[in-house]
């Protein structure tokens, strides 16, 4: 048979190695590398955004230099990968640096990503959303090494130890771990909402069993009613949507429904006419503002009209 087939069998210099051998290779060395050789880690789930926190390490780097090297794993078609580092990386890049010192260690994607996210989980302040990819890579690669029984790892245990494990390793419940992993079902929208504390976390977990389609629609409610669903009104939503009755009058309906931190609907639903009112004008003012407006372009009309 022509080609190559792979049964998942490690290369056979790597079957024979020794102990010391291999204990060699996974040993990290210090080197000072070019910016340019090391590209981002896939998926990587932490935020790098050019904030005020970030313009105070790009000073920081100026003055000082970089205080503690970022950790990169070698690739197999050359250059490096990142492990931990990232905000380093680009604070160097707008500093305007064009070489980095790195610890450079021959590790696979899954010890890669547990690395990864460890080293992220000590920063002060990691939005759910951030937690919810993290926790779910590193819960994935924790399940992965499990399955492995190759030389150079021993099983982990069943699914719902690796669960245990991660809760014991990051300081959250099982449950607080469940939810954050719920919220990277979400949309993007919907999500920038709860990392903005615009939306509590219960119902965010509600809402992630919604379709796609289905949380779209419920985001142009969210803009009209100008409030996020309570946990009981997402309660409601997912439990029409399991049913297959979630519409798009459903949804205006639930979020219709009088809270605490609902402010006064708009009198227009159509985003069209909304987007040109000011934020000045009261709700119940609106109806009452495009009038007189309306009644202003007519006599402009009227005017332009005579004056022909």
């Amino acid at each position: 048979m022509k080609g190559k087939l792979d049964l998942g069998l490690r290369p056979v210099d790597e079957l024979f190695e020794t102990d010391e051998s291999r204990a060699d290779r996974k040993r990290e060395r210090i080197m000072e590398l070019q910016i340019s050789e090391i590209s981002d880690f896939p998926e990587h789930p932490y935020k790098v955004k050019d904030d005020e926190s970030m313009m105070e390490l790009v000073e920081s780097v100026k003055i000082r230099g970089l205080l503690q090297p970022v950790l990169v794993r070698p690739k197999d078609n050359g250059g490096y990968e990142m492990v931990s580092g990232h905000r380093r990386k680009r604070a160097c890049e707008l500093a305007g640096i064009d070489t980095i010192q790195a610890r450079v260690q021959d590790l696979s994607r899954d010890e890669a990503i547990l690395s990864m996210v460890d080293s992220n989980l000590q920063r002060e302040e990691i939005s759910p959303s951030e937690k919810g990819f993290a926790f779910k890579m590193r819960l994935e690669a924790m399940n992965r090494q499990g399955q492995r029984s190759d030389l150079t790892s021993t099983p982990v245990g069943s699914k719902s130890r690796t669960n245990e494990e991660l809760s014991e390793k990051v300081g959250e419940s099982r449950e607080n771990i469940r939810r954050y992993i719920r919220l990277t079902e979400l949309i993007s929208p919907i999500l920038e909402m709860v990392d903005n504390k615009q939306m509590a976390l219960r119902p965010a977990v509600e809402l992630s069993y919604l379709s796609k389609d289905e949380q779209r629609m419920l985001c142009d409610s969210i803009e009209y009613c100008d409030a996020t669903p309570s946990h009981a009104q997402a309660l409601k939503l997912r439990k029409f949507s399991e049913d297959g009755k979630l519409t798009d009058a459903v949804i205006d309906s639930i979020m219709e429904e009088e809270k605490p931190n609902q402010r006064d609907k708009s009198q227009f639903k159509d985003e069209r006419i909304r987007k040109l009112i000011p934020q000045s004008i009261p709700r119940n003012k609106e109806a009452d503002y495009v009038i007189q407006a309306l009644e202003f372009y007519n006599r402009h009309r009227e005017r332009q009209d005579h004056e022909r």
